[in-house]
């Protein structure tokens, strides 16, 4: 984004360094996670194996910007390494950003890259500044996904960042990880509260 002065692009940097709530996400399969009930038209944001930033950029009529929130050198979460299957206190680059459809935040989106993935050809993924990864991702021709695991956010369960405190009724996200060239990265997807297809 040119500018993130509005109340919304605030509400973005909010969550900066406030992934904590991430921390006490049950993380399941689609079908366990129970997004069976949920209504059709959003069901099919969660389980879509395609490229999440394609199918933002259709549905914002090409209204869509990455707002990069946060970018460095982390110890990866618990759950996190869990995924990656990586040891304890292994680097990773962690990388923090908001995706906004019609200028509005709709997906927070944070991904986990491990030290030994940034290397040879993969070094770019170092300097993508407001590029979206999705991008990067489907358009190498050795990317492979494992399944996706998906989670409830509620007020109730979660000690949440700022923008998501007054929480009306819980929102989703999903997270999967990619492999380029058999090197692994996590992708977490959180859909905010002004996502359009929680609109009944």
């Amino acid at each position: 984004m040119a500018a993130n002065t509005t109340p919304k692009a605030r509400e973005g940097r909010a969550l900066t360094g406030s992934a904590h709530f991430l921390d006490h996400l049950k993380w399941r399969q689609p079908q366990l996670a129970g997004i069976d009930a949920l209504p059709p038209a959003f069901r099919s944001w969660l389980s879509d194996s395609g490229s999440l930033t394609r199918r933002l950029q259709h549905a914002s009529g090409g209204q869509f910007s990455v707002q990069v929130l946060s970018q460095s050198l982390q110890f990866p979460k618990l759950s996190e390494r869990t995924a990656l299957l990586l040891p304890p206190r292994r680097l990773a680059l962690v990388r923090e950003v908001i995706l906004f459809g019609r200028g509005e935040p709709w997906v927070y989106a944070r991904s986990v890259i491990p030290l030994t993935t940034l290397t040879g050809h993969l070094r770019k993924l170092r300097h993508l500044d407001s590029r979206p990864l999705g991008a990067l991702l489907f358009s190498d021709p050795t990317m492979t996904r494992e399944p996706m695991q998906c989670a409830t956010i509620t007020p109730r369960n979660v000690p949440l960042a700022a923008p998501l405190e007054n929480l009306a009724t819980p929102i989703w996200g999903r997270r999967s990880v990619f492999n380029l060239s058999g090197k692994p990265l996590l992708v977490c997807e959180i859909f905010l509260p002004s996502f359009p297809a929680y609109a009944p």
